[in-house]
């Protein structure tokens, strides 16, 4: 009845009170005691409380799990917060409100929210710190493309600002490297325009510093590390200083060469051959752009040349030392400087010929002279050029006394108004003789000061023939004095015997010393000209020690008599004065 009755499904829904029902109907058939039916009450009173104990400790464990799922989200929560920097962030539940699970379900996304900007931020610092290990790998040179790894991101600090930090320092290093990289590539041109010029290998010169330098290689992959720049920089810093040395070089032998060429009278055509070299004899180093301009191959050619033309003026170094000498002596003579010519020749053979004296020296030493010769007769210019005008202005002098002679200067002969010109012009220089000489001889005197030596004339004190010029000059004034008050004292007696006899004589030539007429030639003068070739004739000595008059220096050297043509009516009153004829050299 009982198994009848507990499986009977039309007996309603199973609960407590029908079970024990069913169980005291069950025991009233079986006749259960009282004691038996207190014990298994119990015993089911017991059983149910073991059973709500259970639930009660499971439910109260699955709160504490609960709640200590909430407390790991809130403190998740507050970590992530922290580690983004975020002080706050919208969506986050009220934690006051609302059950367990509910906060739960409630905090869930925010955390994966937040998750997921973590992994963002994580992405973003290693991307960063990646470049900027790079970066600093690249300007070390201490780290390869394959040692770099992916950077340890530190995640308890990915706030906005740590990002920034990143970010600025980043910044930094890419300027660094774009600075380096200019230098790098700077560098680079210059060397290769330094090896262009110097005639190197520009691609193994680059390469002993660092492959990537080379052109094949991308310009951002160049190294920029500290040890690159040292080297490039001391790499440019020796190609300048190579530039530099073999530019001097190149200069000195195109110096070396002009001047051979110069001394050897070297064509044209030979010279234009070297053209490459002598172009850079005056320019500065950083001018010299050509490509090859300073290769050794051009040097070596040069010093071949130099050495060849060496030789070849060893073996004309007779020839060339004489056209020097004629060149000296050419200067003297422009100067009228007397040097012993016969002398001087035959020193430079003796010592061409000994062998004791190395011709470059010998050559040097004449170029000395050369110099010096230019310079006294620079300093003799001046002087020179009066005289040559005092000259020019005595033989006017002579030409016109010559003139006033001629009885026939007024006629109407062919001719004859060009004379009368020139005579005009004549008068007007000769009256400017005495100041010129005076002049000159002002000038000549202090010449003589600042050099501390007497001014010669080819050989003639010049002072000397200035003050024999004067006293001639002198002695043809008071001659023509004489003569004219001669002439006078003739007319005026014949003017007394006309008035005695009552007749005039007939026209006579007035009566004086005969004429002397001196030998004139082109370079000649009379009447106190002076000769432009000097001859000491029979005052070898060139020394008066005679005076006229008081007006003569005693101990000043003075002219050769014969220096100083005299004129036609002069010459013979001057033969008597001085017993000597004037002759003309």
């Amino acid at each position: 009845m009982a198994a009848t009755g507990y499986d009977n499904p039309l007996l309603g829904e199973i609960t407590c009170g029908s079970l024990l029902q069913q169980l005291q109907l069950i025991w009233d058939e079986v006749g259960e005691n009282d004691e038996e039916r207190d014990k298994m009450l119990l015993q089911l009173e017991q059983e149910c409380l073991d059973v709500y104990k259970r639930k009660v400790d499971q439910a109260a464990n699955s709160r504490a799990f609960l709640l200590q799922a909430l407390a790991d989200s809130n403190a998740e929560l507050a970590r992530l917060l922290s580690a983004l920097g975020e002080k706050s962030f919208s969506g986050i539940p009220d934690k006051s409100s609302g059950t367990i699970k509910e906060q739960l379900a409630a905090v869930a996304p925010v955390l994966e929210q937040l998750c997921k900007q973590k992994e963002e931020r994580v992405k973003e610092f290693a991307a960063i710190q990646l470049q900027i290990q790079k970066i600093r790998g690249e300007i070390s040179g201490n780290l390869k493309n394959s040692e770099i790894g992916t950077p340890r991101v530190d995640e308890e600090d990915l706030s906005l600002n740590k990002l920034e930090e990143y970010h600025s320092q980043l910044q930094e290093l890419q300027k660094e490297k774009s600075d380096r990289l200019h230098k790098v590539l700077d560098f680079v041109s210059t060397v290769h325009d330094l090896c262009a010029v110097l005639g190197m290998d520009f691609f193994c010169t680059i390469n002993e510093v660092h492959p990537s330098l080379n052109d094949s290689v991308g310009v951002q992959s160049k190294s920029i590390s500290n040890d690159t720049l040292s080297k490039l920089s001391k790499m440019v810093i020796a190609l300048k200083e190579e530039k530099k040395k073999r530019l001097e070089k190149l200069q000195e032998l195109a110096s070396q060469l002009t001047d051979l060429w110069n001394l050897m009278d070297t064509p044209t055509e030979e010279r234009s051959l070297f053209d490459h070299v002598t172009c850079n004899i005056s320019v500065t180093v950083d001018e010299v752009t050509i490509p090859g301009a300073l290769a050794l191959d051009l040097i070596e050619q040069a010093e071949v040349e130099v050495e060849r033309l060496d030789q070849l003026k060893a073996s004309r170094m007779k020839e060339i030392a004489i056209k020097r000498q004629t060149e000296l002596e050419e200067i003297y003579a422009h100067a009228h400087i007397e040097i012993d010519s016969a002398s001087a020749r035959e020193k430079i053979m003796a010592l061409i010929e000994s062998g004791n004296v190395d011709p470059s020296e010998l050559l040097a030493d004449m170029d000395i002279q050369i110099l010096k010769a230019k310079e006294e007769a620079q300093s003799r210019k001046e002087i020179l050029e009066k005289v040559e005008k005092w000259m020019s202005a005595c033989e006017e002098e002579s030409w016109l006394e010559d003139y006033n002679r001629d009885d026939s200067r007024y006629s109407s002969s062919r001719g004859a108004h060009l004379n009368l010109k020139r005579a005009e012009k004549a008068r007007i220089l000769v009256n400017k003789i005495p100041v010129l000489v005076d002049t000159l001889v002002a000038k000549t005197q202090a010449w003589e000061e600042d050099h501390n030596m007497s001014f010669s004339y080819d050989g003639v004190p010049l002072l000397a023939m200035l003050d024999e010029y004067t006293m001639l000059r002198q002695d043809r004034e008071e001659e023509k004095r004489r003569l004219r008050d001669q002439k006078r004292f003739h007319e005026q007696l014949a003017t007394e015997q006309e008035a005695l006899f009552g007749s005039r004589p007939s026209p006579a030539r007035p009566l004086g010393p005969k004429k002397v007429v001196g030998p004139r030639t082109n370079g000649g003068a009379s009447n106190g000209t002076p000769n432009r070739r000097l001859s000491l004739s029979t005052h070898q000595n060139g020394v008066r020690s005679a005076s006229r008059d008081g007006k003569r220096d005693n101990n000043r050297p003075a002219a050769p008599i014969n220096y100083v043509a005299i004129s036609k009516e002069d010459a013979a009153s001057h033969v008597s004065g001085n017993d000597q004829a004037c002759a003309s050299p």
